[in-house]
């Protein structure tokens, strides 16, 4: 079985098979649970929508308490406090496992169950084809894609690597010896993205030397300290270390440019690449046409409102909604891409 190649550096890069310590924390970067709150804030529901006493809608957060989905969760709570909405009508807990696969599990045996939904996202995907036995995002109701951003090719200030034609030039020469870390493991957007590189510069994604870590947080010194070259990860997850010149952004995997990064496109750099990590949510199996379109309507006014389109540009993400079926189709894509180059990394 082929597989990536790994240089593990313990205890900084998790092993890449590990998949009992595959959640993957994704920072600030992975904040959309606070969309769930926000809704009663912002998008103009009724309280009688949900019934008498308002909703009873159980949000789960797929990582553990301090990820980036969580972190999010607990945002949007305080929102709904400030603005003075009972604050256990939307409950936030977490169930950590697999990537994700345990909560995605407990998603789909909840079938039938209308007051419960899910935030996940290409992270989920990928888990679901390296967990073995952990169920399909498919099985789910799909609610609605909400947002999406690009990944970034970073080195540290020092870093001898100034434009992402030289860091190409040096990888085609070796692909085993450049050290690429990121902050999810196999099937994860850092990882994915590192592959599509790969493939997009004519370099065989099995000799890349992916390090996996374990989030952001241990990514961040690995690079800094140079026990890693390069790192793929999000730009919003780095925007202060960037705009310090501790990191130097060589390339941008998304289709524009972005604002105040002084960096072009891998489109404008000559590789046909166009990488977006996004996020959504997913309601279980079996619930009715009216709870879920109860929950897409929702979503669809969030979507619209200025306060959450100033929420999103703030952050650094992209509004890239997509609501009910139209996810569905999305995902079922998804899980295919991922599963096709997971299959030829041996991983899947």
């Amino acid at each position: 079985m082929t597989s990536v190649r790994l240089r593990h550096e313990p205890p900084y890069a998790q092993p890449i098979g590990d998949h009992r310590r595959t959640a993957v924390r994704l920072s600030t970067r992975r904040a959309t649970t606070m969309l769930l709150g926000c809704l009663l804030l912002v998008a103009g529901c009724s309280p009688s929508e949900w019934g008498a006493d308002g909703p009873r809608l159980r949000i789960m957060v797929p990582n553990v308490a301090g990820g980036g989905y969580d972190a999010t969760a607990r945002t949007a709570a305080a929102i709904v406090q400030r603005a003075g909405v009972v604050d256990d009508r939307i409950a936030v807990f977490n169930l950590d496992g697999d990537g994700g696969t345990v909560a995605l599990r407990r998603l789909i045996a909840e079938r039938g169950n209308g007051d419960l939904a899910m935030v996940m996202g290409l992270g989920v995907v990928g888990a679901t084809v390296t967990v073995h036995g952990s169920g399909q995002v498919t099985e789910a109701t799909p609610i609605a894609r909400l947002i999406e951003e690009p990944e970034a090719v970073l080195v540290p200030a020092r870093s001898r690597y100034h434009s992402i034609g030289e860091l190409i030039t040096v990888w085609r020469a070796d692909p085993a010896r450049l050290s690429i870390g990121g902050g999810s493991a196999a099937g994860g957007p850092d990882h994915l993205m590192s592959m599509r590189l790969a493939q997009a510069a004519g370099i065989d994604p099995v000799r890349v030397r992916y390090l996996p870590f374990d989030g952001g947080g241990d990514l961040l010194p690995a690079l800094l300290d140079e026990r890693i070259e390069v790192a793929v990860s999000s730009v919003v997850e780095y925007s202060a270390q960037i705009r310090s010149g501790q990191l130097r952004v060589l390339a941008v995997s998304g289709p524009a440019r972005l604002p105040g990064v002084d960096a072009p496109t891998l489109t404008e750099a000559g590789f046909d690449l166009v990488f977006t990590n996004w996020r959504g949510v997913l309601a279980p199996p079996g619930i009715s046409d009216s709870d879920r379109d109860r929950l897409v309507r929702l979503l669809n006014r969030l979507h619209h409102t200025p306060e959450w389109n100033a929420a999103v540009a703030r952050i650094g993400w992209t509004n890239a909604f997509l609501p009910g079926e139209e996810f569905g189709v999305f995902l079922a894509d998804q899980e295919r891409d991922v599963r096709e180059m997971l299959t030829k990394l041996g991983l899947a």
